[in-house]
């Protein structure tokens, strides 16, 4: 290596763990294959179950509750969280400036407890030279409210072919030309906000994934199990049961219109995927690309929610939805609404995020398996990644911006996350316990061992080592073990400043917020 790298962490937002090509899928992700056959791939890496605690998590090196963020935005003080990153926690792009670096966010922060006017919590505030993007947890693909540095832009900026995706990727290449130029290293955090809900694509997008799914959910978990052994990335010997709430295809009415649902979901995929691969052909042309740390994953795991959700309305946190021309926007999943269009609001549903997480259990907001598991593909050849690798051992996404720093020559002081870049060179995973709380979800993994519950449920364990899909319970027979990992976890809920889920959930139905914090 003979210079500091440049740094593009890319995040994809809801994404499963097997949806792309390189985890087994079957969407076209030509890019980010190729990206993973250039560099290493994690078959255990975990983000948090909840977006704005991994963006938290990902830019501070620590645990969300540590920083503010335990929930979502709302700051709930003195009940709950601040709702924001604490200023005293720097951010990576507070780190990396200080080392001479330019930075920029091209995507969703969704970490401001206050989205109306700038304040401290806003990325131009948080160590970014440049934002381009929005603010707000979900939004529409074909008006978002965007924001550039600290100005909302007019409704005229997503005017005639506009797909935020798209944009994105767009302003993303801009600012690396000019880095390039200028002669500067740099730091890009392009955070897409897909493929998360609402469900919008371009009909060419979409129309070659139509039949694709017609072979239905059951089908295709079985394909997808299968391709992670080819491989070598099997998380499970046997495919897991069904999750009981999901039907059998072959029982399913409206087949038609849940493959639109996926078709959909996946053109979004694939919408980003040709972004990432736009990005990396301009860092190739420019001679850049190897000296590049490439890091791309998951905030959380695949999004069961359906809309709208019980409460019958969405979560402050999401931008209205709205039309470019005034027409009412259709908000739900069912027959009725065939998403895909602008004046649509729908997601793809349980069934499909099962899919989406093979072979794990449960989904985001959770923290078995299917909630926290997240591809992870590093890249790095000048830094000496290898091409090819894979690697079974955990990292979390609080180690995301320590092996940054490392690379980078940065100060990684007062961060709970460890590098990975060893780990990435062929070393061994550092041994130590990792940890995850949201919403009363409890975990902690320690090796071969997983101590996890649901909120007011007893304590499961689990051997992750020969049984990620988390289908037997061994709780009754290694009593000790889940002593000694209770323990352990309590330990870190106190020193991570983990608040009660019991004292949490009495403020939220005080005011009327439970069902806001708490989608079905």
């Amino acid at each position: 290596m003979t210079r500091r790298p440049d740094v593009l962490v890319v995040l994809a937002d809801d994404l499963g763990f097997s949806d792309l090509g390189a985890f087994g899928g079957e969407i076209d992700t030509p890019a980010l294959d190729r990206l993973a056959r250039r560099g290493v791939r994690m078959s255990s890496f975990y983000a948090t179950p909840r977006c704005s605690p991994s963006r938290a998590a990902l830019l501070t090196g620590r645990h969300a509750h540590d920083v503010g963020v335990g929930v979502l935005t709302s700051d709930d003080r003195p009940d709950g969280y601040r709702g924001s990153p604490d200023p005293a926690a720097p951010t990576l792009a507070e780190r990396l400036r200080a080392v001479g670096y330019t930075t920029a966010l091209a995507g969703k922060w969704h970490l401001s407890s206050r989205t109306d006017e700038p304040d401290e919590t806003w990325p131009t505030r948080r160590g970014f030279d440049e934002f381009y993007g929005v603010l707000p947890g979900a939004t529409s693909y074909y008006a978002p409210p965007l924001v550039q540095g600290e100005e909302r832009l007019p409704p005229s900026a997503t005017a005639g072919d506009y797909y935020l995706t798209d944009d994105l990727s767009r302003y993303a290449r801009g600012f690396v030309e000019r880095a390039h130029r200028a002669g500067r290293p740099w730091f890009l955090y392009l955070a897409y906000t897909a493929p998360h809900w609402p469900l919008h694509a371009r009909e060419a997008d979409v129309a070659q994934y139509r039949e694709r799914y017609l072979a239905g959910w059951d089908r295709l978990r079985e394909r997808r199990l299968a391709a992670q052994h080819r491989l070598g990335l099997a998380t499970a010997t046997d495919l897991p049961p069904r999750d009981p709430r999901v039907p059998a295809w072959a029982e399913t009415t409206d087949r038609e219109w849940e493959a639109e649902r996926m078709a959909v979901y996946a053109a979004q995929v694939e919408a980003m995927d040709r972004g990432v691969g736009a990005l990396l052909d301009q860092l190739a042309a420019q001679g850049t690309l190897d000296d590049t740390l490439v890091v791309f994953c998951s905030d959380n795991g695949a999004c069961a929610e359906e809309l709208p959700p019980p409460s019958g309305s969405l979560s402050p946190d999401v931008s209205p939805p709205t039309t470019r021309d005034g027409r009412a926007v259709r908000v739900g999943s069912s027959p009725a609404v065939v998403p895909g269009p602008e004046d649509t609001f729908a997601s793809y549903g349980r069934a499909w995020a099962h899919l989406s997480n093979t072979p794990f259990r449960l989904y985001k907001r959770w923290v078995h398996e299917g909630g926290i598991a997240s591809p992870l593909i590093a890249s790095w050849p000048a830094g000496g990644v290898r091409g090819g690798g894979r690697t079974a051992g955990p990292g979390h996404v609080v180690d995301v911006a320590p092996t940054v720093l490392r690379a980078a020559g940065g100060d990684a002081d007062g961060m709970t996350g460890v590098s990975m870049l060893d780990q990435w060179r062929g070393a061994p995973a550092v041994e130590r316990p990792l940890f995850w709380e949201h919403l009363g979800n409890a975990a902690v993994r320690h090796g071969r061992w997983k101590l996890v519950r649901e909120a007011g449920q007893p304590w499961e364990l689990y051997d992750v080592g020969a049984d990620r899909g988390e289908t037997h319970d061994l709780a009754a027979a290694h009593p000790g073990v889940v002593a000694r990992l209770e323990r352990c976890w309590e330990a870190w809920a106190r020193s991570a400043g983990v608040i009660g889920w019991d004292r949490l959930l009495a403020y939220y139905r005080e005011r009327g917020l439970e069902r806001s914090v708490l989608p079905d």
